[in-house]
């Protein structure tokens, strides 16, 4: 391993809490990269993963997908964030009114019945104010299949970033909150400030710095 590969490890080992201190989300709306990158720079997440969910065919996969629905899992601090606010991002970024093929669907997955309670509530809100019938779901969350690796934070391994990130040992682009951000401002996600901010307290060498705001 080079130098500036061991300074990309270093960094890029997890930092999200540890899974006694966050709380999670599950979402379907539409394809999930653009989910994923879009929760991925949300003050207080910690962790996104792109999966399978909401159905009941076994071992489900990209190809082999059976009755499940594209999910984005969003791990957070609620200290920092609040489940409400997912759903208020959730709500705005897909279309609730319509109904696509079960790869796609608008679905909110609850883990408990504080999450239906919120769901629920949102969804009525939402039906309310628009005067129309609201075609997500709110459903139960039974399982969770991870995606295949091609999948996990897609815009960020479409870059020469991703690939020099990957190419250092120890980086894991699944479970990393430093991976949840870049994916997100690749993808073209946050506020300048944010970005500035984020990049300046990246341990990362200065070519990959020059890859990623070249992106942005």
């Amino acid at each position: 391993m080079t130098a500036a590969e061991e300074t990309v490890s270093q960094y890029a080992l997890d930092t999200a809490a540890p899974p006694s201190e966050t709380q999670t989300a599950t979402f379907g709306m539409g394809c999930f990269w653009g989910p994923e990158a879009r929760f991925g720079i949300r003050p207080g997440v910690v962790r996104t993963r792109v999966g399978y969910a909401g159905g009941t065919t076994p071992e489900p996969s990209y190809y082999s997908l059976g009755d499940h629905t594209e999910v984005v899992q969003v791990s957070y601090d609620p200290d920092e964030t609040s489940y409400e606010s997912l759903l208020e991002v959730f709500w705005a970024h897909h279309d609730p009114f319509s109904a696509p093929k079960r790869q796609y669907r608008g679905v909110v997955l609850v883990a408990d019945e504080r999450q239906r309670a919120a769901a629920e509530r949102t969804r009525e809100r939402l039906a309310t104010r628009a005067g129309r019938e609201v075609a997500t779901r709110v459903e139960p969350l039974d399982g969770f299949t991870l995606a295949e690796g091609y999948h996990q934070k897609y815009s960020l391994r479409s870059t020469p970033v991703g690939d020099r990130l990957l190419s250092a040992g120890g980086f894991d682009i699944v479970d990393s909150a430093v991976a949840a951000r870049l994916n997100g401002f690749v993808a073209g996600h946050g506020d300048d400030d944010r970005r500035a901010a984020i990049l300046g307290g990246l341990a990362l060498p200065p070519a990959v710095i020059t890859d990623l705001e070249a992106r942005l």
